[in-house]
């Protein structure tokens, strides 16, 4: 064990801006390989639909301060961060999970977990189609355009140049070969855990 996570084990590390579905491929990976999802933290509200403890430990301004965070950030207002007791809950069932992170925090993790992060950088062609996918979600017009202009927003639509030895960058506009490049790469990804 190193700062409480697994030597063995590795964590793909979903990352880009929001709408370039990132949850979407967290959700794909465990249906189709059986990849635990890591639940992190924030103190954002619920959207509709979404569950304490499932999709977010949904916690209060204080109640999110008692965690050991590898990674906490403030986005658009609110507290986001991933404890070092979840993911190790998260290996303790899989070698391998994954989290859904902004760039920053993918930085953070490449940076501390060094070769055990698998990192994926998201993209879509244009900008408007991010709109899109946001308002197709329900949130509140007014939060989508302060997202939108948030400084965090634009810093996620580009991969950072710390990760660009390292991400595999994926195009999320057409998600038969969204799926097709995630299965190629969750093979191969298998094949060095089952060799090391």
């Amino acid at each position: 064990m190193t700062n409480g996570v697994s030597e063995r084990g590795r964590v793909i590390v979903i990352t880009g801006a929001t709408g370039t579905g990132k949850t979407t491929v967290s959700d794909y990976l465990t249906k189709r390989f059986g990849i635990p999802q890591v639940i992190t933290h924030t103190t954002r509200p619920p959207r509709p639909g979404e569950t304490d403890g499932i999709d977010y430990y949904f916690e209060s301004p204080e109640s999110f301060q008692k965690n050991h965070y590898l990674e906490s950030v403030t986005y658009a207002g609110n507290r986001y961060g991933s404890s070092y007791e979840g993911l190790d809950r998260g290996l303790a069932h899989s070698p391998l999970v994954s989290i859904v992170l902004d760039t920053a925090g993918a930085e953070t993790y490449a940076k501390e977990l060094g070769d055990r992060a698998i990192i994926i950088f998201l993209t879509v062609a244009t900008p408007m189609e991010l709109a899109n996918r946001i308002e197709s979600r329900g949130d509140n017009p007014e939060m989508i355009r302060q997202r939108l202009a948030s400084p965090d927003f634009q810093r996620d639509l580009k991969l950072p140049e710390d990760l660009q030895p390292v991400a595999h960058v994926i195009s999320n506009d057409n998600w038969a070969e969204t799926k097709r490049r995630l299965d190629a790469l969750v093979s191969r990804i298998y094949d060095k855990l089952m060799t090391s």
